[in-house]
């Protein structure tokens, strides 16, 4: 498998593609760790759904770093494992979207995630499952053995965040795939204005949150990082898909 890389570049933000209009990641010349796309930022709201910080996190899909740039530059104690399956997105990585030198905290495997997923292994408290080719396509990191190999491989206080496109016509079907190997305990925040649609699931120990302590952890980690996600609480509290203004997971 070889991706034909594509670097753009206008008013300040830098874009990876798949040799498409595709937008595979992008990043802030100036502020190189924050996340420019909003699907980015919606994903980091897998950081309040647990009284702690995860300490172990595996990223599926490198693209231009972004979640790895933002957990590593606001979280010293997180160490960081991804799976990238394309080596030139690695090396676009390090040379145009400031993929930082860290080997003590950033593990970097070159791999087919399937494959990583399924083996034995360490587990981690956080999994940011975002990998998609060229096409926009998931392939066989959306079947239900992929997610059943997931949870697997989370700790007890395990959380799998993933990047869906509502938009596609297996959305339903994706979600149903993660419900299954999750027993139901899996939930689908509303889509932001790019369809991108993120499903969290839990592992382990229960997750029952009212809505108003989840937007007191955002005006922490708000306080913390500068990333803001109360937009994307209020749009979940219009939505009106929580029982009795609670997440339950």
């Amino acid at each position: 498998m070889s991706f034909p890389i594509q670097i753009s570049e206008r008013s300040g933000v830098r874009y990876l593609h798949f040799n498409s209009d595709w937008i595979q990641g992008a990043m802030r010349v100036a502020r190189p760790w924050q996340l420019e796309l909003e699907y980015t930022r919606e994903m980091m709201t897998s950081l309040l759904l647990r009284p702690d910080l995860p300490r172990r996190v595996l990223l599926v899909g490198l693209g231009a770093a972004s979640l790895l740039k933002f957990l590593h530059h606001h979280f010293p104690e997180m160490h960081l494992t991804v799976v990238e399956i394309e080596p030139s997105v690695l090396h676009a990585a390090r040379q145009f979207f400031n993929l930082p030198d860290d080997p003590l905290r950033i593990r970097i495997v070159i791999a087919d995630a399937v494959d990583y997923v399924l083996q034995p292994g360490e587990h981690f408290d956080l999994i940011l499952l975002d990998g998609f080719n060229e096409d926009g396509r998931p392939g066989m990191l959306d079947t239900l053995p992929f997610y059943q190999a997931c949870r697997a491989r989370l700790s007890q206080q395990g959380i799998l965040a993933v990047n869906m496109l509502s938009r596609n016509r297996g959305f339903k079907a994706s979600v149903e795939r993660v419900l299954q190997a999750f027993d139901d305990r899996a939930f689908v925040f509303p889509s932001c204005e790019s369809g991108n649609a993120i499903t969290f699931a839990a592992h382990g120990e229960s997750v029952v949150l009212p809505l108003t302590d989840l937007k007191t952890r955002a005006e922490q980690l708000k306080v913390q990082t500068s990333l803001n996600v109360l937009p994307t609480l209020s749009r979940l509290a219009q939505a009106k898909t929580c029982l009795n203004a609670t997440l339950v997971l």
